[in-house]
């Protein structure tokens, strides 16, 4: 028999589930070209006579039919069938008929081994290729008794190299696997987790969007019907005037929201927007109310001008509404690393804890988003001070 019978397998791919196993149509293509070998060789095998070359031809092609009809079938299915087992030893059995008629054909072992350890589990593979690793022996010692030693030496060296290879084809088929679960496993939390990011996305919007509805619109309406209740017949004129021009600036907001979420009141730069804020509530509420700027003012990031905006707004609402304040004072202070907004007033005070209602923990939220601070000072005899602190 040939003295060396090394094994080789066929490239692996990866399948449906990321798992790392040999292409069914490769091992086809392997197994065909082994067997075309094969067919030369027994036909070029001077040794034999004709009658014998054609048993082994034929049980050679019953090898590649079974194969290719049966066989490959089986190789696809994950779980080892009774139909496996005995389909392997049928090839077994067409291999011992072959290599008994012409003993060159041993060099099928270079199919044999490899689909041996696709057909059926690790262990029953182990088995059977220690036993068609013996064929060849047992047929060498039927056609030319003697020297079984050498035999059994290159059988052993071929059944160890076969099993170590087998064995090491399906350590990395294992591997893959666990890697294919893993990956799978990491797949599933990256699509959990962009799912819970797009919910915490969505909920972060509608929390803003909630936010800049009531400091724009709820806050407008709500100057507007006070404004309207409020008329004095001898001021009906500058009343209904002044609700109109809020109603307006109401409008400019909304549209200004839904088309690109940056405040209309911004236009002309945080300084004016808040001087504005402070002009109207003194118009609107009939209480004083002034305005200064410390520090040298320069331009902010547009989320950390919304939020000073939005705080001036909620905070002179609030004034107008609760406090019942004769004076306020707002102060807009530029330092070099952030920009206090101070809103006081000489009002009745309140208790910043039992406050409810959006406006204040809405103004909370928006200032902790840009990694503000507020600070709420109130009561009943020095009035309410709310001072927002944000980095510049």
């Amino acid at each position: 028999m040939p003295a060396d019978l090394p094994v080789e397998l066929p490239v692996e791919v990866t399948d449906r589930a990321g798992s790392s196993i040999p292409a069914p149509w490769l091992w086809d293509v392997f197994f065909v070209m082994v067997a075309t070998s094969m067919v030369a060789a027994i036909l070029l095998d001077e040794g034999s006579t004709p009658g014998r070359r054609h048993v082994a031809l034929g049980a050679l092609a019953a090898m590649v039919v079974l194969h290719l009809v049966v066989g490959h079938q089986l190789i696809t299915r994950e779980r080892e069938s009774t139909a496996s087992l005995v389909v392997s030893l049928v090839q077994m059995a067409f291999f011992a008929v072959t290599v008994a008629a012409v003993p060159v054909a041993a060099w099928l072992l270079f199919a044999m081994i490899p689909l041996l350890f696709q057909m059926v589990s690790l262990r029953r593979a182990i088995v059977l290729v220690v036993l068609v690793n013996l064929i060849p022996v047992a047929t060498e010692q039927v056609n030319d008794p003697g020297g079984i030693g050498m035999d059994l030496v290159v059988a052993a060296i071929s059944t160890g190299a076969g099993i170590c290879m087998g064995l090491w084809i399906m350590r990395m088929v294992e591997q893959s696997k666990e890697r294919a679960s893993l990956i799978a496993e990491l797949e599933a939390s990256r699509a959990e987790l962009a799912r819970l990011s797009h919910e915490a996305g969505v909920a972060a919007e509608r929390t803003r969007l909630a936010g800049e509805i009531h400091d724009t619109l709820a806050q407008g309406f709500t100057s507007i019907i006070t404004l309207i209740q409020a008329a004095d017949p001898a001021l009906r004129d500058e009343r209904l005037a002044l609700a109109v021009r809020t109603a307006k600036e109401n409008l400019a907001e909304s549209r200004e929201i839904i088309a690109a979420f940056s405040p209309a009141a911004l236009a002309s730069g945080l300084l004016d927007s808040v001087r504005r804020q402070a002009s109207r509530f003194a118009e609107e509420a009939s209480v004083p109310a002034t305005f200064r700027t410390t520090g040298e003012p320069r331009d902010l990031p547009t989320a950390v001008e919304v939020v000073l905006l939005r705080a001036a707004q909620e905070a002179l609402t609030n004034v107008r509404r609760h406090a019942g304040a004769n004076e306020v004072a707002v102060l807009l202070a530029y330092a070099p690393d952030t920009v206090r907004l101070v809103v006081r007033d000489d009002g009745r005070g309140f208790d910043p804890r039992a406050a409810g209602g959006y406006g204040l923990p809405g103004m909370r939220s928006r200032v902790e988003q840009v990694g503000g601070v507020l600070t709420i000072r109130s009561d009943a005899d020095t009035g309410t001070t709310i001072e927002v602190e944000v980095p510049a």
